[in-house]
């Protein structure tokens, strides 16, 4: 009764209580996280003008450019991602500018004096690779180089935002001995893109442990390639799951987290959330095979959320993921997995007027709007009819309970009695049967005194009421009924303490508890008395001298307890017919036939009158399957019978 009060509170405690901001499923807090992910694009152009012998020439080279994952910590416009995405353009590497010049020596010296000799690139990459030697010395020596860098950030409704960086920490670089350089740091870089409105994404605050489930957002570099997908690629970003499989330290002592979600070039800077949609963590770098620098997956790595934190400390950035967006687009999303779909339009249409035409957003609200306009059918209200059942059930188990109670409140389990036994109390057990059901089973309980009921409703108790003995009586009919009354009439005679086993003697039995046999009989007898229920079996009786079955006949998938009387077991011989046995009360007769599936190997006659007990198949291989000790007996009687057998065949010979 107390857990069905308890079940009923919780209930009502789930249905006044606020939605918790973190029982949130993976697609949710994912559209709670995407629109604040935006695609980051570092680009350098240059001028350069070069003699390569014949007078000056001025080219533009092709641009180099990097591309890498972003994401809003603060909705006025501040963007964080790695430093190494921005460094080519914001600080200019040496080696940045060591490519474009040879892309513009490329362009301005190798490719005319080829196109003289009436060759294209590639055709002889050794005289290609001797005109660029050729030329390089003398290009360099009077080059001049104008380089224009630029950062800008593209989000999901394709708008594009030029960004100046206002906090940068090197990203760990090795130098050619492998050894980090003097300015790595925490890779981290903070941008800045004209103030608005814009999504944001908060930093988590929580421990992480193993096996933490995350998300990855980010930008793949193979997908923005991929040849068979469109443009389109570049505004939404890609996610992938899976979880911190271990905390470790990079080359300079700094704490990493590693994850086994996939990952790639381009994914670069890219948030890795949680199921409450916070950040856990910033990719950083992704691991690469010792031979020929193929991405190893399962091995990424991520900067803590508290490294972030950390690294904003003194920054206008002083309360992450806040964002007047933010509010809006969560409480629709919140309505919308509610199925409360005329609210979650109103919210949707309240962040996209805010941040207009942002991807997830266009195809969240065009489905609400859908919804609203073709009502699904309501759902059945399971709370409140769970609540109505629950207090019901309260009513109706707690009202059974209580009767139950009651009528078990004298009552004692078969292990309670050992109990008693255990601690000295004595128990005096009464065997209480009807006349009927004693005289046709054959146990009883060890030490069990025999009142007949009937004598005890005519005031005949020979018992001792002011011994204060604990009596507990046994019986065999249906709820212990015949017990529960003789019982009753103990304590109306001033008995004071007279508990009822439950069960009954078979209660007792199913306990595996000893008996005894109230007459002789054989060890298999008693194990097949101690596992029957005699009120279910069926009984036959036969007359002295009738036929039971006969030798040849179809066994009818029957076997037999000799339950009083006995039985004469009859085999043709050489013409005749020869008796090999009698059987006697508790005897198994009819099983081989049942074993062998095969007809009856001998007959059997009624040597007196006898009664048998008729066990079918299915319910002797049940016995047998689970009462190790009937099966120990039966196995015992075939090794006798082939034994006795083998015997009788040596004589014979």
């Amino acid at each position: 009764m107390k857990r069905l009060l308890a079940g009923a509170a919780m209930t009502l405690a789930a249905l006044a209580a606020p939605t918790s901001s973190f029982a949130l499923s993976a697609q949710e807090a994912i559209l709670r996280a995407k629109p604040a992910v935006a695609l980051i694009t570092a680009r350098v152009d240059a001028e350069v003008t070069i003699n390569c012998g014949q007078g000056p020439v001025t080219v533009k080279p092709r641009p180099f450019i990097e591309t890498g994952t972003g994401w809003l910590v603060d909705g006025r416009g501040w963007v964080v991602t790695n430093a190494h995405v921005v460094d080519p353009a914001h600080r200019l590497p040496p080696w940045v500018t060591h490519e474009l010049k040879k892309t513009a020596i490329d362009q301005a010296c190798v490719e005319p004096a080829l196109q003289a000799q009436k060759m294209a690139r590639g055709q002889r990459p050794d005289l290609e690779e001797r005109l660029r030697r050729e030329m390089m010395d003398v290009a360099m020596a009077g080059l001049r180089f104008t380089p224009q860098s630029q950062i800008t950030v593209l989000l999901s409704n394709g708008a594009r935002f030029p960004a100046e960086v206002k906090k940068f920490s090197a990203p760990l670089l090795l130098d050619t001995t492998g050894k980090p350089v003097k300015d790595s740091g925490r890779d981290l870089a903070l941008l800045k893109i004209p103030d608005g409105v814009y999504p944001a994404l908060s930093v988590g605050t929580r421990d992480v442990n193993i096996g933490d489930p995350v998300h990855i957002l980010g930008f793949p570099g193979v997908v923005l390639s991929h040849e068979l997908l469109n443009q389109s690629v570049t505004l939404e970003a890609s996610v992938t799951n899976g979880a911190i499989s271990g905390f470790k330290q990079d080359a300079i002592g700094q704490d990493v987290l590693q994850s086994d979600a996939p990952a790639a070039h381009g994914n670069s800077g890219g948030p890795a959330i949680r199921d409450d949609a916070s950040l856990v963590g910033v990719l950083t770098f992704v691991s690469l095979s010792p031979s020929g620098g193929a991405i190893v997956q399962g091995f990424n790595f991520l900067i803590p959320a508290r490294d972030v934190l950390k690294f904003l400390a003194d920054t206008p950035v002083k309360k992450t993921g806040e964002s007047a967006f933010n509010v809006a687009w969560e409480a629709g999303l919140d309505a919308f997995f509610r199925d409360r779909d005329e609210l979650a339009v109103q919210k949707i249409q309240e962040a996209n007027r805010l941040v207009p035409s942002l991807a997830d957003v266009k195809r969240t609200l065009a489905e609400a709007e859908d919804r609203a306009k073709h009502p699904r059918p309501r759902p059945f209200p399971w709370a409140w009819t769970t609540l109505g059942v629950s207090m019901l059930s309260v009513g109706t188990y707690g009202g059974m309970w209580g009767r139950r109670w009651w009528r078990n409140r004298f009552r004692v389990l078969p292990a309670q009695v050992i109990g008693f036994i255990e601690n000295g109390l004595s128990p005096l057990l009464v065997d209480v049967r009807t006349k009927t059901d004693y005289e046709t089973s054959p146990l009883k309980l060890p030490g069990a005194v025999r009142l007949d009921p009937d004598d005890a409703e005519k005031g005949r108790i020979p018992l001792d009421a002011e011994s204060n003995q604990l009596i507990i009586t046994y019986c065999t009919s249906p709820e212990e009924a015949t017990s529960a009354r003789f019982a009753h009439l103990l304590r109306q005679r001033k008995f004071s303490d007279v508990r009822i086993l439950k069960g009954g003697l078979g209660g007792w039995t199913n306990a595996r508890l000893p008996v005894e046999a109230k007459s002789h009989l054989p060890s298999i007898g008693l194990e097949i008395y101690k596992n029957l229920t005699l009120g279910d079996v069926e009984r036959r009786r036969y007359k002295a001298g009738e036929t039971i079955f006969r030798e040849g006949e179809d066994a009818h998938a029957e076997a037999y307890v000799v339950h009083t009387g006995s039985v004469d077991i009859r085999k043709r011989v050489d013409g005749g017919e020869r008796q090999l046995s009698t059987l006697g009360e508790g005897e198994l007769l009819g099983e081989m036939a049942l074993f062998r599936k095969a007809p009856r190997s001998a007959s059997a006659l009624a040597a007196t009158d006898v009664e048998l007990l008729v066990i079918k198949n299915e319910r002797l291989e049940w016995l047998i399957r689970n009462r190790p000790q009937l099966t120990i007996e039966i196995l015992k009687r075939l090794s006798e019978w082939v034994v006795s057998t083998d015997l009788e065949r040596s004589q014979r010979n």
